[in-house]
């Protein structure tokens, strides 16, 4: 059954990977993508290999990883109001991000990474490494602790945010409020190779721990009875959740609701085996942060929206219905 249940879910990601590509305001045809195949440079064949099909594999891996991480934080934190961004690193990457904005005079490029997406990584670093710092105790690591600490170095950001914000010129706070918002709009595969560094060890620590998941949600007392070394695990999937976020918004910014709601969906759909649950979230936080971008590029064509804008107009009403009928249970 189990098997079975996570075929819809691959399929699903596999048609919207297929389709989604040759959806947007700019015609493409099957043709144009062949002929760029045999070095003809057609504009619909640049259209479609170096910015939608980038683009589209980004949306799959980005909603993906925000949904695993989501699924991961609300087992951790026993929350199931618990999503990517509560760890606050999101604050420390928009800090990073905005330096670089601000000070153009550091502007570079590093290999696959750009400076605003460096800097935006090592801001989230910085913050994570603080937290983690702050909770850390000898007898384990306090999740009440994690949670104030998150609050505590965001509220730091956001200062130094709006110190920025006061002093910054106002190109610059255009720049900064535009990847705020979310977007996915991005040229050529370059960037997605910069993911690998923080991405491929976060999920791996995250998939990891999935059957340690299990225990964990009957209670801590239970996973230890069972073998678990439950603070091992909570500072695992800590450290997992918090890589594999800061490389995500580097790159695409905060995106809000895909790890809050795609989570709860794959329980209630299909259980709550997390070694089930954990590839289903990814399957189907890719496949909806990639369809939510594609109404992003098509609704009101030629103008683009920030995918975030999409996710927040369509997840918010999702989450009070969910909030309302209590349906995470």
């Amino acid at each position: 059954m189990k098997g079975r249940t996570i075929i819809w879910y691959v399929l699903a990601f596999l048609v919207v990977a297929l389709v989604t590509p040759w959806i947007g305001p700019e015609e493409v045809s099957f043709s144009n993508m062949t002929e760029f195949l045999q070095e003809i440079r057609t504009p619909g064949g640049e259209i479609f290999w170096n910015q939608r099909l980038p683009r589209v594999l980004l949306a799959l891996l980005a909603g993906g990883t925000l949904a695993v991480v989501g699924a991961s934080f609300q087992v951790l934190f026993r929350n199931p109001l618990v999503e990517p961004f509560t760890l606050r690193i999101s604050g420390g990457a928009a800090l990073g991000a905005f330096l670089t904005i601000s000070f153009p005079g550091v502007w570079f490029v590093w290999g696959p990474f750009g400076s605003i997406q460096l800097f935006a990584v090592l801001g989230a670093a910085a913050a994570l490494f603080f937290i983690y710092s702050l909770a850390r105790k000898p007898q384990g690591m306090s999740v009440t602790t994690l949670l104030l600490a998150g609050v505590t170095i965001s509220i730091i950001c956001g200062g130094a945010i709006l110190l920025l914000t006061y002093l910054a010129n106002p190109n610059a706070l255009m720049v900064f409020q535009r990847w705020m918002m979310g977007g996915l709009d991005i040229i050529g595969f370059r960037e997605l190779f910069s993911l690998g560094p923080l991405l491929l060890p976060g999920l791996y620590l995250l998939f990891f721990h999935a059957n340690d998941l299990n225990h964990i949600a009957l209670s801590e007392e239970i996973a230890l009875g069972q073998g678990v070394e439950v603070s091992r695990v909570r500072r695992n999937i800590f450290i997992g959740g918090g890589l594999a976020t800061a490389a995500v918004v580097s790159l695409v910014g905060p995106i809000a609701f895909v790890g809050l709601i795609v989570p709860h969906a794959v329980r209630r759909l299909s259980g709550f085996d997390h070694r089930l649950v954990l590839p289903a979230a990814f399957c189907l936080g890719g496949t909806a942060l990639a369809v939510c971008d594609a109404f992003a590029r098509t609704l009101i064509a030629p103008t683009e929206l920030p995918v975030g804008i999409i996710t927040a107009i369509i997840g918010g009403p999702l989450f009070i219905h969910l909030l309302v009928s209590r349906r995470w249970r």
